[in-house]
């Protein structure tokens, strides 16, 4: 999985913004707040990251069981699935 091109994430006095910008912001014209947990995710898959290699960075950076972890990755991906952020 990879993020969209056009799909943007700054910090803005300390929050994880992500913007659309030029074609992507046709399709989404809001703003999304990340914590940190969030930006994580975010900057691995725009590496190109799987499901397996987020839980696993999960789990190493903040000590949480592998379970939490990976229902964590779902609902985070699923909710870029929706907003048509992510690339298959």
């Amino acid at each position: 999985m990879k993020i969209k091109k056009g799909f943007i994430m700054r910090e803005v006095s300390g929050q994880n913004i992500v913007v659309a910008v030029g074609a992507a912001s046709r399709r989404f014209d809001g703003l999304m707040r990340l914590n940190d947990t969030g930006r994580l995710m975010w900057k691995a898959l725009e590496k190109g990251a799987d499901e397996g290699s987020l839980v696993k960075a999960l789990v190493t950076e903040y000590e949480v069981d592998e379970a939490t972890a990976r229902a964590d990755v779902k609902a985070f991906v699923a909710k870029l699935s929706a907003e048509h952020i992510l690339e298959p």
